[in-house]
């Protein structure tokens, strides 16, 4: 973009954004509709602890102030869909626990079964902290970095 590029009156990133998470919601909707995963599918889930909305015990708020990942594969259950967000049983560390996580919070989600990653802007600018394993009883496997099936989106505006 050029410095002349007028500002756009229309938020296109916020709509793009919403879009992406939609996207979200409908395969974990099918899981929900199905009670399986098909095939070898499986979701790494990485969304912002302390957004709006988030509800996720205090152990885990404590060990993820800030973010954190979670497997959607072998130990789950309750899952529930709604349109803003969703609700899940995960086990860590052998306890049973339920989050609700709104689709607004989510930052990544991935499917390595097919290589398939979106990313999504963090609501604010924050800055990049390490990365940890996945907080549920699932092993991390690392998105690939060959870029085949991967969408990331950055609306950022140089000024």
């Amino acid at each position: 973009m050029s410095e002349d590029t007028p500002e756009s009156l229309i938020p296109y990133d916020e709509i793009v954004q919403d879009a992406l998470r939609a996207v979200v919601g409908r395969v974990l909707g099918e899981v929900e509709t199905t009670g399986v995963l098909p095939g070898d599918h499986h979701f790494y889930i990485t969304f912002k602890t302390s957004a709006p909305g988030v509800s996720i015990p205090r152990h885990l708020s404590e060990r993820f102030p800030d973010e954190m990942t979670i497997v959607i594969q072998h130990r789950f259950w309750d899952l529930k869909v709604e349109q803003d967000g969703f609700t899940v049983g995960l086990s860590f560390g052998g306890v049973p626990s339920s989050l609700i996580v709104p689709f607004a919070a989510v930052t990544q989600f991935h499917d390595p079964a097919v290589e398939f990653a979106l990313t999504f802007q963090a609501n604010s600018v924050a800055e990049p902290i390490a990365e940890e394993a996945p907080g549920n009883d699932e092993p991390a496997a690392e998105p690939a970095d060959d870029g085949s099936n991967v969408v990331s989106v950055d609306f950022t505006r140089k000024k």
